[in-house]
C-alpha cells in the first residue's frame, strides 16, 4: 500500500486492467522474473504474482470447457502441485543466497 490520507491512514493503489495486463506481459512474454517486473514497475512481488495467477486462471478456464471432468480436476491438482513447487524453489533460493552471504559454501 501506498500513499497516505491527512488521518494518516494508508491508501490502496488503484491500477488499470491495461497496466495489470501490460505488468503481467512483461513476466510472460518478455522474461522478466517476477522481482525484476515488480522493481521497475514500483509494486510489489505479490501483486504482479496474484496479476497472474488471476490472468492464466481466467485463460485457462476458457480453455478448459473442452476437458472432461476427471480432467479438471487433475489439471488443479497438477496446479496446485506446480504452485508449491514454486514456492519450494523461491525458499531454497533465498535460503542459498543466505547461506553465500554468511561465508558459507553450498553446492
Amino acid at each position: 500500500m501506498s500513499g497516505s490520507s491527512s488521518s494518516g491512514k494508508q491508501t490502496r493503489r488503484r491500477y488499470s486492467d491495461q497496466f495489470k495486463r501490460d505488468a503481467v506481459g512483461l513476466v510472460t512474454h518478455q522474461g522478466y522474473s517476477l522481482t525484476e517486473a515488480a522493481r521497475s514497475l514500483d509494486v510489489h512481488v505479490s501483486v504482479i504474482r496474484n496479476w497472474k495467477e488471476k490472468s492464466m486462471d481466467s485463460k485457462n478456464e476458457k480453455q478448459d470447457t473442452s476437458l472432461s471432468e476427471s480432467e479438471r480436476t487433475e489439471l488443479q491438482r497438477l496446479r496446485e502441485e506446480n504452485r508449491k513447487l514454486r514456492m519450494e524453489r523461491e525458499i531454497l533460493k533465498k535460503l542459498r543466497q543466505e547461506v553465500r552471504e554468511r561465508g558459507m559454501i553450498m553446492r
